[in-house]
């Protein structure tokens, strides 16, 4: 499926190596204000080329809106975004096409489809989450009328994990770690896989502050549930967990339990969540990222016919991923809870 949500619906469309990328937005309200600028400020957050651990790949990613704003306010109509692609090198790939990369989705979607696009992995590749962050945008802009700030960090690159969490400091070092001080460490071990041929993962953990209780549908509609299934549509993302997630199998009841008091909860283990619906407190969730699949280093393969053969990864690529996924995990948190706020309030107004 390449739409996403209920009320608040997104498309996203286009491939790595085709002409352009982006997506359509449909359901916003209208009367919020919106501009280019907005869209562009968080494409430039996940873009390539914005430092020396991230791809070299150079990508301009400025957006164009084709429809649904008019004097700098959504008209409530579906809203389109085009970013045109630049930098593309196809022949850096050709050698690539009749062979499955280890830890890509070629080998399944030539499956699933009987072809694929072996130009950068097509719809498969990262380059695809451009429509989900320009589409985030938009929903942050919606979120901002309800006091809603989404904000997504770097907590952990390999074995090195940040140990305090320090608002706003992530888009001020390369990582993007919410802890400044292991920004160093992280980038160290970074570099080193890079040397090695290699690549590394981490986690990266997202906050939603302001978020009011009640949204959420209980049983198939949990909101626990729909950002889970959010966050593992990013292609890299392996695991998701929500406040203690894992943690809890170390803690007893009376650990984990979050008190009551009349000023509100004491604790916040359940990761502002209780029975899939937001009890009012900071939602708190956390991506596992898998190291980044093109390496440098010979692995074993198949050709499309079975034959056995090794390859090695040439090309532009992260050595790990986390830092461009940041923007893209604040812009699926952001997506679900525009779509929960617009659920919410059509069946409250109801009656």
């Amino acid at each position: 499926m390449n739409t996403f949500g209920h009320l608040f619906r997104v498309t996203t469309f286009g491939e790595s190596h085709g002409p352009a990328v982006g997506a359509v937005v449909d359901g916003v309200p209208p009367g919020i204000r919106l501009s280019t600028e907005d869209i562009a400020r968080d494409l430039r957050r996940r873009r390539p080329g914005q430092s020396g651990i991230v791809t070299p790949r150079k990508e301009s990613d400025e957006p164009e809106i084709l429809s649904g704003v008019f004097e700098g306010v959504t008209t409530g109509t579906p809203i389109a975004i085009v970013v045109w692609n630049r930098g593309q090198r196809s022949s850096d790939y050709f050698p690539l096409r009749d062979v499955f990369r280890p830890g890509h989705a070629d080998f399944t979607y030539e499956k699933k489809y009987g072809i694929r696009d072996w130009r950068g992995s097509g719809r498969a590749s990262g380059r695809e989450t451009v429509g989900r962050v320009a589409a985030g945008a938009v929903a942050r802009r919606f979120l901002e009328s309800y006091g809603i700030d989404v904000e997504a960090a770097v907590v952990r690159v390999g074995s090195v994990r940040a140990e305090k969490w320090v608002e706003g400091a992530a888009d001020g070092n390369p990582v993007r770690t919410c802890d400044p001080s292991a920004a160093e460490a992280m980038i160290a071990l970074i570099e080193k896989a890079r040397e090695e041929k290699d690549s590394v993962g981490g986690i990266v953990e997202a906050r939603a502050r302001n978020v009011p209780a009640g949204l959420g549908d209980p049983v198939f509609g949990k909101l626990d549930g729909e950002l889970a299934r959010a966050v593992m549509s990013i292609g890299a993302v392996k695991g998701v967990e929500i406040g203690e997630g894992f943690g809890v199998v170390e803690l007893k009841g009376s650990e984990n339990n979050d008190p009551l008091s009349p000023d509100g909860f004491e604790s916040n283990r359940a990761g502002g969540i209780l029975g899939g619906i937001s009890n009012g407190e900071t939602v708190v969730l956390r991506a596992a990222v898998k190291p980044t699949s093109s390496i440098g280093r010979s692995q074993k393969t198949i050709t499309r016919d079975g034959r056995p053969t090794e390859i090695s990864i040439e090309g532009r690529h992260d050595p790990c991923i986390c830092p461009r996924i940041v923007p893209v995990l604040e812009a699926m948190v952001s997506l679900v809870l525009a779509d929960g706020l617009l659920r919410q309030r059509a069946l409250r107004s109801r009656g």
